[in-house]
């Protein structure tokens, strides 16, 4: 029997005449289903109860919350000690300097192990993988708690920063596989703002933390959090991995409950081992334009409008406003955060408005996800505008209020980029989703690595009024391949093709 069934791939939704596709079927019939907007779903679901696409709503939000919690953990642990560099100096009988290279330590393992989580996951799980990596963070935060010297320290941060890369890398990867296209704007907002806000969360509890009971317990904090975490993905974190090829779907375990996928082993990828070349996976993606393009602009204004701010505030307030720890990493802290969570709540709602609009004006032709990138703008004019606020202000001493403004508005244009290049990214390359976060992931730290080597001296040689305004410039100028992808991306894409691994997830 013809019947009209949706040839859906994550670029573009097509309808058409034809017979039924078995990889957007099960058991051999039609399954094209609509959604609530009277348009047909993409992906396709299968009848499967235990396809993730068919989890109810309220599951699939209890699994975004925690892969977000756990992508917060991760920054979070990351920066915990930061506010308490002064402190953790005098302890060893270093500098100040020398007390944060366990940070950018950490920080480089973070985007070098990344790619080893990630080809782990698509053979062995998610959950497995989530599972490994927290309990491993946790056990090694409680070392970093306990170093009896420097060198012990940066030995536990180096397994930590290992640790909590898993949940950074893979995060965006879980919720291309539970949220249906038309969905994904909003959930990978959620997702996008907690990766962004770990490290603007915790100077608020650490610095003081620091100040009242020593900066060890920084690290207690953050292995008990991760403790918390990992007892509760034990029973309440199902593997979201799935796959929709049929040659592969005949070779699934015959268990299609929900309750299933709570197993802590048997979801490996039939037909597919573990090899050396997965590694390099993510920079098979960067021959792409649409990601390539993508990661270096949102690792530029990433390292611009968050990590600049972090690297010269202490300086720059402690000297201006007299503050101390607690009072540097609250004013840090909320206002990144505050900007971010705002960002937020308008990314996510417009990207999925611009998304149903354009299927709702155009029901028969291609969706493409250039449609997306038009939700942007907004972000790419914010944060050139609070780097040039802040950089301004903290040169010309204004209150303490207005540079706090500039970074929260540096932040809330940061969060749409974030939401918005991440999202458009894994709609290009759905299967690929994992591969191309890690890409970001390794990009947005190599990146960030830099600036504490050239931000302050650069400030203090030409003034901070000219070296943020320079900044601001640049992220002018890495915002135009941008404009570029919005008109000629698909063509592009079309172009190169599709990459030829991970097609059956």
């Amino acid at each position: 029997m013809r019947t009209a069934t949706v040839e859906a791939t994550s670029t573009n939704v097509k309808l058409d005449r034809c017979v039924a596709d078995p990889i957007l079927s099960y058991g051999g019939e039609s399954a094209e289903r609509g959604g609530s907007h009277g348009l047909p779903l993409v992906p396709q679901p299968t009848e499967r109860t235990d396809d993730p696409l068919n989890w109810p709503r309220w599951l699939k939000y209890i699994v975004l919350a925690q892969v977000s919690v756990m992508a917060l953990l991760g920054q979070f642990s990351s920066a915990a000690v930061n506010p308490a560099f002064v402190d953790l100096a005098r302890e060893f009988q270093i500098t100040t300097v020398q007390a944060s290279y366990q940070t950018t330590v950490a920080s480089v393992c973070t985007c070098l192990q990344s790619l080893m989580w990630i080809p782990l996951a698509n053979v062995y799980g998610r959950r497995p993988v989530y599972l490994l990596s927290t309990l491993m963070t946790g056990l090694t935060a409680l070392g970093s708690a306990r170093a009896p010297s420097y060198g012990a320290l940066v030995a536990t941060r180096v397994l930590n920063g290992i640790g909590y890369s898993a949940p950074i890398a893979l995060g965006a990867g879980v919720v291309v596989d539970i949220f249906l296209l038309h969905e994904r704007g909003r959930a990978m907002g959620i997702f996008a703002v907690f990766l962004s806000n770990g490290a603007h969360l915790s100077p608020i509890p650490c610095g003081f933390i620091a100040e009242t009971v020593g900066w060890r317990w920084c690290f207690y904090l953050a292995a008990i959090l991760h403790g918390v975490m990992f007892c509760i993905m034990l029973v309440a974190l199902p593997e979201t991995l799935f796959f929709r090829d049929s040659k592969a779907m005949s070779h699934e375990s015959p268990r299609h409950s929900i309750r299933s996928r709570l197993a802590l082993w048997g979801f490996r990828t039939p037909g597919r081992s573990l090899h050396w070349r997965e590694i390099y996976r993510p920079f098979q993606m960067a021959i792409y334009p649409s990601v390539i393009l993508c990661a270096i602009y949102y690792s530029v204004l990433n390292g611009y409008a968050s990590i600049e701010f972090s690297v010269t505030v202490a300086a720059t307030f402690s000297q201006l406003y007299g503050f101390n720890a607690g009072h540097l990493g609250l004013s840090l802290g909320l206002s990144l955060l505050i900007g971010s969570l705002l960002g937020e709540l308008a990314s996510g709602p417009i990207m999925d408005t611009i998304m149903r609009r354009a299927r709702k004006r155009s029901p028969t032709d291609n969706i493409v996800p250039e449609v997306r990138l038009n939700a942007i703008w907004t972000g790419a004019i914010l944060v050139p505008a609070g780097i040039l606020i802040y950089g301004l202000t903290v040169h010309f001493r204004a209150p303490v209020a207005v540079p706090c403004a500039g970074m929260a508005i540096g932040s809330f244009g940061l969060q749409v980029i974030a939401s918005v290049t991440y999202t458009y990214c894994s709609d290009c390359y759905k299967p690929q989703t994992s591969e191309v976060s890690s890409l970001f992931n390794v990009m947005r730290q190599l990146f960030g690595c830099t600036l504490a080597f050239y931000s302050i001296p650069f400030g203090n040689k030409v003034g901070y009024q000219w070296s943020f305004t320079c900044f601001a410039v640049i992220c002018i100028v890495f915002f135009l391949p941008i404009v570029w992808l919005m008109r000629r991306g698909q063509a592009v894409r079309e172009r190169l093709g599709k990459p030829s691994f991970n097609t059956s997830l």
